[in-house]
């Protein structure tokens, strides 16, 4: 490899900026023309440059890409003027049919219902527009219902690698997101 790699990680460093999404190092290599050790190499640069100090950057891990984006610090004080609109406050009924549905997917209406324990559909609807989840199959149950999981802009909203990555929950959230016969 190359000494020090200054214009390969600087092109990448560009290309991250350009990209409004998470890119995997695939689409790296594969838009820079670099070697898949290279674009690694690269982005170990920049993740060791964006963890100085006096760096308001960081370079973020989202479902299974990387971007550039502001560290959580000074984001809790910009989103409000720099959040995309879909970003837009989510309801507290919202937010609550997408925890049941992040910590229990694949998860069916029914049984987001039975934990909610009120009519999800218009929050599912809502979740569906937002594009923080996706149906993901049918339960093979009579009725063979909808199952619905998270989506990458749901990993990207809430800045998660995969949903391991979710906050673990205490024994009661545990309890209360269990379903039966799950």
């Amino acid at each position: 490899m190359t000494a020090h790699l200054e214009k390969e990680t600087a092109l990448i460093e560009a290309i991250l900026y350009l990209e409004s999404d998470p890119i995997d190092e695939a689409a790296i290599g594969r838009i820079s023309g670099l070697a898949k050790e290279i674009v690694k190499e690269a982005l170990k640069k920049l993740e060791a440059r964006y963890a100085a100090q006096d760096s308001g950057l960081d370079l973020s891990r989202i479902g299974g890409g990387v971007m550039i984006s502001p560290k959580r610090d000074y984001w809790d004080k910009l989103k409000e003027r720099y959040g995309k609109k879909n970003e837009s406050k989510i309801s507290r009924a919202a937010m609550e049919t997408l925890s049941i549905i992040a910590y229990s997917q694949p998860v069916t209406r029914a049984e987001i219902e039975a934990v909610r324990g009120v009519s999800a559909d218009s929050m599912i609807r809502l979740l569906l527009e937002k594009e923080l989840i996706r149906e993901a199959g049918k339960k093979d149950v009579p009725g063979k219902p909808a199952q619905y999981g998270t989506t990458r802009e749901f990993l990207k909203l809430f800045r998660l690698n995969s949903i391991v990555d979710l906050p673990k929950l205490d024994e009661s959230d545990i309890d209360r997101f269990e379903l039966e016969g799950g």
